[in-house]
């Protein structure tokens, strides 16, 4: 048994433990970045945690001469900054990883330079790190005084709502929160539920005395009759991948704006006509007022690309410039947007069905007036659960 134990290759692989426990470590970190902690068994948790940290620490100390283990002990501490700060109060998730980061950094094999300066990055870290939160969260975040005075679930759980009192220099405001019910990732004794995926879908003022929900499921066909029925000129903005599900070609939604007078002219029309107006409603021997063609395949390009808009660009003199290869910002240089708007009542219900809607969903009502409906929010992409993006908003 002690040959074993005392042999390299025993302690290299238990060295593996030390990197799964940073990783898990570092996967926390991330976890405390998107998503909100809800602890729900904390003498659970405070007991499962202490448990592992206590194994860990063991193998790691046995191994803490191996490189893989040395590096784990720079890594754990610096990665529990953002739980630290994020999530301030919640002991029994931090206290058994820190100090656990703690006693394998001072213990670990490294030497006693490259620990130093470690340790002495990880201090300033934590410090400025504390330092800047603070000051954040007293200038930036609001002051306001937020109640949630009602929160359920959707009847088919895809959705939760919290009814939101604000109390603010503007008498209040009543605000319904929708966002996915889908997007948590559950542990035993915790929760982590994504942050910023909330869509506010009605607000009032001041603060509303009444305050009846009412959930009721609908069909997609029936859903569409009411909206058309409201107005022919409701729009949807759709994805580019949603437009060509459909088989809709980017050039059927590149809009002209800031046209001058001139322009207009040319096209027959006056002044009062338009302002903005579709590439495809142009006739092709009117492009030219606007320095565009259409090749034999019907796509668009540019006729005489300036100089300086080549220098900026970099595409080589007397190459045919197609507004497809063009992103927005210099799209613009021509007057041209992309508009993926298209009107509702032009959508079949098959084409519906292609986009990923459900035959039949939720539809909130508030005070008796639709405020949610499942319909719009997968046509628009409400929640978009799967993309991860820095923001200030994450701190709040």
């Amino acid at each position: 048994m002690k040959s074993l134990l005392a042999n390299v290759w025993t302690k290299r692989v238990l060295a593996l433990v030390s990197v799964l426990y940073a990783a898990g470590v570092c996967r926390l970190c991330y976890l405390s970045l998107f998503y909100d902690i809800h602890i729900h068994g904390r003498a659970s948790l405070c007991l499962l945690l202490t448990a592992v940290s206590i194994l860990a620490l063991v193998v790691m100390l046995y191994t803490r001469r191996q490189v893989l283990t040395r590096i784990a002990s720079f890594v754990i501490l610096p990665a529990m900054l953002p739980v630290v700060l994020l999530h301030f109060g919640e002991w029994v998730l931090i206290i058994p990883i820190i100090v656990t980061g703690i006693a394998i950094f001072l213990l670990s094999g490294s030497g006693e330079g490259a620990k130093t300066a470690i340790g002495t990055i990880t201090l300033l870290l934590y410090i400025f790190g504390a330092l800047g939160y603070f000051l954040f969260t007293s200038f930036f975040v609001s002051s306001a005084k937020e109640e949630v005075v009602q929160s359920g679930v959707s009847p088919s759980g895809r959705y939760r709502y919290r009814v939101v009192n604000t109390e603010d220099s503007s008498n209040g405001s009543t605000a319904i929160h929708i966002e996915p019910n889908y997007a948590d990732k559950e542990y035993p004794f915790i929760t982590f539920t994504l942050k910023n995926v909330d869509r506010i879908v009605d607000m009032t003022r001041p603060i509303s005395e009444e305050i009846n929900i009412e959930w009721k499921t609908q069909t997609r066909q029936e859903i569409t009759e009411q909206l058309n029925e409201k107005s022919e000129h409701i729009v949807v903005r759709l994805s580019q991948d949603a437009l060509e599900k459909l088989g809709i070609k980017s050039n059927d939604h590149y809009t002209l704006f800031g046209i001058s007078s001139s322009q207009k002219s040319e096209l027959g029309k006056a002044e009062s006509d338009f302002n903005d107006i579709l590439l495809s409603d142009v006739p092709d021997e009117k492009l030219s007022v606007f320095n565009l063609a259409k090749d034999e395949k019907g796509a668009y390009y540019v006729i005489e690309p300036t100089q300086e808009f080549l220098q900026q660009t970099g595409f080589p003199e007397g190459q045919r410039i197609y507004l497809r290869d063009l992103n927005e910002t210099q799209l613009r240089a021509f007057h041209i947007i992309v508009d993926n708007a298209i009107y509702l009542h032009t959508l079949t219900d098959e084409q519906l069905a292609k986009l990923g809607v459900p035959e039949k969903g939720d539809v909130m009502y508030f005070n008796g007036e639709v405020c949610f409906r499942y319909y719009v929010a997968e046509l628009e992409e409400y929640f978009d659960v799967d993309s991860r993006h820095f923001s200030l908003d994450l701190l709040g």
